[in-house]
């Protein structure tokens, strides 16, 4: 057996021999080569393609089919080139080379996926941006859409500081008063998703990895976004996720850091605060002093940590079985947050097949995805943390719970009763999150298929069906520990509930796509179909394992139903006058027979002009000017709004019944609903005038946008009259308002070198100017909105005729000669003598007038700089942080000391409800944020025989600084009211991108 294996082995051993013999010899002998070029992407020929032997005068051009041959020598260098693709060089190895050529990132940003298709950037006619991976914003990004935070004009993106929080996305300020529905529609890879969170993930984008993301085009105006008809009134944001290619590659991507707290709200420290007690005992004849303890303790410090974050994603990519483009990615993301017990992880696994058929008359798509999320949630302690007593400590081992210190009396008997926890005093924070674990579990899987078939007998027509599925199961649980503050002692055995929920979505489009290229620079192209979709939603929540009186629920909703016809046609004559018409009709299944159905037109021109006014300049390469015009809808109202047009009842609770019938049994009682049949479409009217421009060979190009938006019928839950429904307030058509602004975009080369490894430098510029009124509200009525801390039913924003949404409604504080504000006394604007709610004013707002975002790049030999900023101006903060608590009286607010905010010591003031709605605590929320800075060096290709392979390692800071004149932690607060926020934590990076 041993002399057979030898035997085998130098047989094997001989044959390699000889191969490598054989190969020396033939080196160097010239050869015919023969062989087929073709698109990574599609499999597609590729004819005109250049082969050139590389360093000699010898090359020839591929075919109609992708064909050449050409005379070379073994060993000799071929390079393919082509305009739109990246270079090649192959090395001759055999009398056959077939090379696919992968498109390079500069031509798929010159065409962007609009919806239910493409189109040329240059030939596009209405507002819109693609960014592409290659502009991404970089740094520890965790949700998608951070990959363009401050790269779009007229785009704000708004992320909380919890580990894989959600965003407010918002386009040219939403077109809605109704905060949720003001969310733009996101479609990926030619699904539109739900905005609607399901129960127990932390967003809509949480579960989607964004090394995933090719690229986002962001339609903006309605000429771009009516095609998506009913949801389209705020814009549009398609994600296009990688596709599978030919060519293999594979790759590894690490991210390691930490994240550090920035800073705290400013309060007394213990010190401060036993002086501060001391002297008020002194003023009062109180004796406070003595419950206060001998300890140090900061406890926004106590909540907070510094965590470690990682994220690691692999992927490979290129021909399965030689002829299936293929891409396969894994990825995982752990993120603990910086309050104590918050983390964030997620898996993720994605799959994209694209394979041609039938001579490439038949192109598949199949893009699948499954994401594991895991959460666990820390509530809310920032609160308890400033007020809590900073001179006790945290843990006290004879505490009763848990061994976590508590103000407490204990009776002679030695149980806990509603007395012994002495009033509404603070909780310890600390023990609150250890005390508690609130935990969920995300499934997700979603994804599409794709068929687009060219008809053989008439290759100008091609039928297209597009599946879409998106479904996500989440289960959880709350367990609060039985040693708890928060239910002791009503409920001594803790608290424990589930829960479980399901949502999906499933999407049919067909349409048929037809294009016609006239070969005079004139073309047109016709798309026409049919759309629907299904969204449906199951919640259960169990009963209080250690709370008899708790019930469980179980909630079915009633499946939205969205259909769609729509078409659309882009004309183009001799490269200059461009054309697009758009039609959707859309019904929906959220309202009434008679309100079911929209019509969505829009049409847009233009025109590019720069050879005739400019025909010789050296100067202008490109300007073109747009206009635009489109109705687009609205519909989203919520999961809780879907069948407003039915009669509906829910039975009571358990105690609501009544006895009769046989037996005198006991009957649950029947409680209807809101109910309103006449509920329609809001409806967007938008306007729209651009120029795009390009100077010294697109070096420096652009576009300058103007806007106006009018948006009627407007969806909002508000007030009923008396007697007129089966409740005080519910969805109503209201009334109208408009958005009007500006927006400007500057993409700059500041300076490329000529030489390999020079320096070059590039950036990016955008901002945007808007202005929104309320022009009609149904029966001139105003609304009240802004739920803020710090008193029962408070709301300190309004909506009011002629003003914008969300205006702060305020009092007008009166100042004494020192500029210090006088605790409660306020301007008699209406000169009745007397102060009440008719003294109100609307002043300022959360949103800003100006946003702007910069992004630059440097690259010098091997290292590369990049950093990026965002600024807004003119939005304003209510800092209810200081409205609720930085008063006097709060010091001893019951039977214990509290702590406060040192800006008391600005104000003086004494007690909450007579300065809570004062226009003091009002300020100017406007800052300029640096986002990211990272340095990177490349070391190349250090792999033998990969021309593709690198290595790149980074080094960043994220949350750099911050520059503002608010008086809070960050002005940037969803909604403009800032209330003990989640803050944003700085991180400090390294990364290693491994390409083979």
């Amino acid at each position: 057996m041993h002399r057979r294996n030898l035997l085998i082995n130098l047989c094997r051993l001989s044959t390699v021999w000889t191969f490598l013999l054989m190969s020396f010899i033939s080196y160097g002998q010239s050869i015919t080569v023969t062989g087929n070029v073709s698109s990574t992407y599609d499999n597609s020929p590729i004819p005109g393609v250049n082969v050139i032997i590389k360093d000699s005068n010898i090359g020839v051009a591929t075919d109609f089919d992708g064909n050449y041959q050409i005379d070379a020598n073994m060993g000799d260098i071929l390079v393919f080139s082509y305009v739109g693709f990246e270079t090649r060089e192959v090395s001759v190895t055999s009398s056959t080379l077939n090379v696919f050529l992968e498109e390079s990132l500069e031509a798929l940003e010159d065409v962007v996926v609009i919806g239910y298709g493409s189109v040329k950037l240059e030939d596009a006619t209405g507002s819109l941006t693609s960014v592409s991976e290659k502009d991404f914003n970089q740094g520890f990004i965790v949700t998608p859409e951070n990959l363009l935070n401050g790269r779009v004009a007229g785009l704000t993106i708004s992320t909380g500081g919890e580990p894989g929080s959600g965003s407010q996305i918002r386009i040219r300020g939403g077109s809605s008063l109704n905060d949720g529905s003001n969310t733009p529609l996101i479609v990926i890879d030619g699904l539109p998703i739900d905005n609607n969170t399901i129960g127990g993930a932390r967003s809509i984008l949480s579960t989607i990895n964004p090394n995933d993301i090719e690229s986002f085009t962001v339609l903006k105006d309605a000429s771009s976004t009516a095609i998506y008809g009913s949801r389209a009134a705020n814009g549009v944001i398609i994600i296009n996720t990688k596709r599978g290619t030919n060519n293999f590659q594979a790759g590894l991507d690490f991210q390691l850091g930490v994240n550090t707290i920035i800073n705290t709200v400013d309060v007394f420290s213990a010190d401060e605060f036993r002086a501060i007690i001391a002297e008020r005992d002194a003023q009062n004849g109180t004796s406070y002093s003595s419950l206060l303890g001998d300890a140090d303790t900061d406890w926004q410090e106590e909540i907070y940590r510094s965590s470690i974050y990682s994220n690691q994603n692999a992927f490979v990519q290129g021909a399965l079985f030689n002829v299936l483009p293929t891409r396969l990615s894994v990825g995982h993301t752990n993120q603990p947050g910086l309050r104590l017990t918050s983390e964030f992880e997620r898996s993720s696994a994605s799959l994209s097949l694209n394979p041609t058929l039938f001579d490439d008359h038949l192109k598949i798509s199949i893009n699948a995805n499954m994401a594991f999320e895991k959460n666990r949630f820390a509530n809310g302690e920032e609160a308890n943390a400033l007020t809590f007593d900073p001179t006790q400590p945290v843990y006290d081992p004879d505490s009763p719970f848990g061994g976590f210190f508590q103000y407490y009396n204990l009776n002679n008997d030695g149980v806990l009763d509603s007395e012994d926890l002495m009033g509404e005093v603070p909780r310890n924070p600390v023990a609150n999150l250890l005390q508690r674990k609130a935990v969920a579990n995300i499934r997700r899987v979603y994804g599409n298929a794709k068929a687009e078939y060219k008809l053989h007998f008439f290759p100008d027509l091609s039928a297209i069906i597009n599946l879409g599925f998106d479904q996500s199961e989440a289960s959880g649980y709350d367990d609060i520990a039985t040693n708890s503050t928060t239910t002791q002692p009503n409920n001594a055995l803790g608290s424990f509930t589930q829960y479980e929920n399901y949502d999906r979505n499933r999407l049919f489009d067909s349409y048929l796509a037809y294009n016609k290229d006239f070969g005079t620079s004139s073309y047109i192209d016709v798309t026409a179909g049919y759309s629907y979709q299904k969204f449906e939603r199951k919640q259960f929540n169990s009963a209080d394992r250690y709370n008899p009186d708790s019930e469980a629920t179980l909630n079915v909703q009633t499946p939205l139903v969205l259909i769609g016809l729509f078409g659309r046609a882009n004309l183009s004559l001799a490269d200059k006058y461009l054309l697009t018409l758009s039609y959707r009709r859309d019904g929906t299944s959220r309202f009434s027979k008679d309100n079911r159905w929209g019509d969505y037109p829009a049409a847009a021109l233009a025109w590019k002009f720069n050879e005739d006014i400019f025909p010789r300049s050296n100067t202008i390469s490109n300007l073109k000017l747009r206009l635009g015009w489109g109705i687009t809808g609205q519909q989203d109202i919520g999961n809780g709004a879907l069948d407003l047009y039915l009669a509906r009842y829910s039975l009571g609770a358990l105690g609501s019944q009544y006895f009769g019938g046989q037996g005198n049994t006991a009957i649950p009682v029947a409680i209807p609903q809101f109910k309103n049949e006449n509920l329609q479409w809001e409806e967007t009217t938008t306007y729209n005038i651009g120029l795009d421009f390009g100077l010294f060979n697109e070096k420096i190009n652009g576009a300058v946008e103007v806007f106006y938006k009018e948006s009627d019928k407007i969806l909002f839950s508000a007030a009923t009259a008396d007697g007129s429904n089966y409740t005080n307030n519910g969805y109503q058509n209201i009334g109208s308002f408009t958005s009007e602004g500006i927006e400007f975009t500057l993409n700059t080369v500041v300076f490329r070198s000529e030489e390999e490894e020079g320096f070059n430098w590039d950036f990016n510029y955008n901002a945007a100017y808007i202005k929104r009124e309320i022009k009609d509200l149904t029966l001139d009525q105003d609304f009240l909105v802004g739920e803020i801390d710090g008193g029962t039913g408070g709301q300190i924003q309004t909506h009011i005729e002629g003003q914008a949404p969300f205006g702060f409604y305020v009092y007008k504080q009166i100042y004494d000669e020192n500029n210090r504000p006088i605790e409660g006394a306020y301007a008699d604007l209406n000169g009745d003598n007397q102060i009440n709610d008719d003294d109100k004013y609307v002043y300022k707002n959360g949103s800003p007038d100006v946003i702007m975002g910069f992004r630059s790049n440097m690259s010098y030999k091997k290292f590369d700089l990049s950093f990026n900023l965002r600024a807004q101006f003119g939005n304003y903060v209510y800092n209810n942080v200081n409205s609720t608590r930085a008063q006097l009286e709060l010091l001893v607010p019951n039977a214990v000391p509290g702590n406060v905010p040192k800006s008391v010591l600005d104000t003086n003031f004494n007690s909450r409800t007579t300065v809570m709605f004062s226009d003091y605590f009002i300020e100017n929320g406007s800052f300029l944020k640096m986002d990211n800075i990272t340095l990177g060096y490349n070391f190349g290709n250090i792999f033998s025989g990969r021309d593709q392979s690198s290595v790149r390692l980074s080094f960043g800071v994220q949350n750099v600084f911050t520059i503002t004149n608010y008086s809070g932690l960050d002005p940037e607060v969803f909604g403009g009211i800032d209330n003990t926020i989640y803050p944003r934590p700085r991180a400090y990076l390294v990364g290693a991108n491994i390409r083979f």
